[in-house]
C-alpha cells in the first residue's frame, strides 16, 4: 500500500510539470513531507469546463463510498479507501464508478513504505521512494464527489496500487501504479470508459526502474512530524536522531 507521501512543489511548478492549462485552486496547499490519509492533496484531472484541458484541484485523500449518507461514516471510511488495487478497482463498489469516469493523476515528490517481514529488511523499517531523475512521480488515481445531508460537497481521491516488482518487492508487496506521460491524455479523458483499455493503461514495463529507494528515520511514523529531513537517507543499523 501507499500510506504516506511527500509534496512540496508549489502550484505553478505542478501546473507546468503536468501541462495544466485549465482551472487551479484559489489557495495553495503548504509543503507537506508527511501527507497522511484524509489530508488535503493535489490531483490533476480533466477540467470541468473544457475536458480537453487539465485542471489542478485539491481534494481529501481517501475516497468516500458513494452510498454513505452520514458525515461521521464518510470520514471514517476515508482511511480505509486511500488505496485501490489495480486488480480490482474496476469492480469494487467503492471505486468502480470513479474508475470508469473520474480518473486523475496524483503528483508525488516521493512516497514512504514500511518494510514487511517478507523482504530482506527489518520489519517496519521506513523507506522513502522517489523518481530517479528527481521529477514528480505521476501516480494513477481516481476521484469522486460526495454530498453531505446538508449539501456540502466533498471531493476525495484514492491512489491506485499494484503488486510490487523488482527491488521494491524486497520492501513491500504493493507499490503505486505510475502513469507515463504519453498516457496522461487517455487516462484523464472522461469519455474513455472501456475497462479493458483502462486496465492496459495501468500496465507499465519495469515500473521499479522509475524510482529509487533509501531507508529513512522512524520519525516519519508520527503524523505530527513534517520536515524535509524526513526524506533524508539514514544508515541502517546506526542510532537515529529524532528531530
Amino acid at each position: 500500500m501507499c500510506g504516506r507521501y511527500a509534496q512540496s512543489a508549489d502550484m505553478r511548478e505542478l501546473m507546468e510539470a503536468f501541462a495544466v492549462t485549465g482551472s487551479s485552486p484559489t489557495q495553495a496547499l503548504p509543503a507537506n513531507w508527511n501527507i497522511a490519509p484524509t489530508n488535503p492533496i493535489y490531483i490533476v484531472r480533466a477540467d470541468s469546463q473544457d475536458q480537453t484541458k487539465r485542471a489542478l484541484a485539491t481534494v481529501s485523500w481517501g475516497l468516500i463510498a458513494p452510498w454513505l449518507t452520514e458525515p461521521n461514516d464518510a470520514k471514517a471510511s476515508q482511511s480505509r479507501a486511500i488505496n485501490a488495487r489495480s486488480e480490482s478497482v474496476y469492480e469494487k463498489p467503492t471505486f468502480r464508478a470513479a474508475f470508469k469516469s473520474t480518473r486523475c493523476i496524483i503528483p508525488a515528490e516521493g512516497y514512504y513504505e514500511w518494510a514487511t517481514a517478507l523482504g530482506r529488511y527489518s520489519p517496519k523499517q521506513p523507506f522513502y521512494i522517489s523518481s530517479h531523475d528527481g521529477e514528480q512521480l505521476p501516480i494513477a488515481g481516481i476521484w469522486s464527489s460526495w454530498r453531505s445531508p446538508v449539501g456540502e460537497r466533498v471531493e476525495t481521491a484514492s491512489i491506485i496500487t499494484q503488486e510490487a516488482v523488482g527491488e521494491l518487492a524486497e520492501i513491500h508487496s504493493r507499490m503505486p501504479v505510475f502513469m507515463p506521460r504519453d498516457r496522461w491524455a487517455s487516462w484523464l479523458d472522461p469519455e474513455n470508459n472501456e475497462i479493458e483499455v483502462l486496465k492496459k493503461l495501468m500496465i507499465v514495463e519495469s515500473p521499479a526502474s522509475i524510482v529509487i529507494a533509501h531507508p529513512v528515520s522512524h520519525a516519519v511514523n508520527s503524523v505530527l512530524r513534517n520536515a524535509k529531513e524526513l526524506t533524508q537517507e539514514v544508515e541502517l543499523g546506526e542510532p537515529e536522531t529524532l528531530f
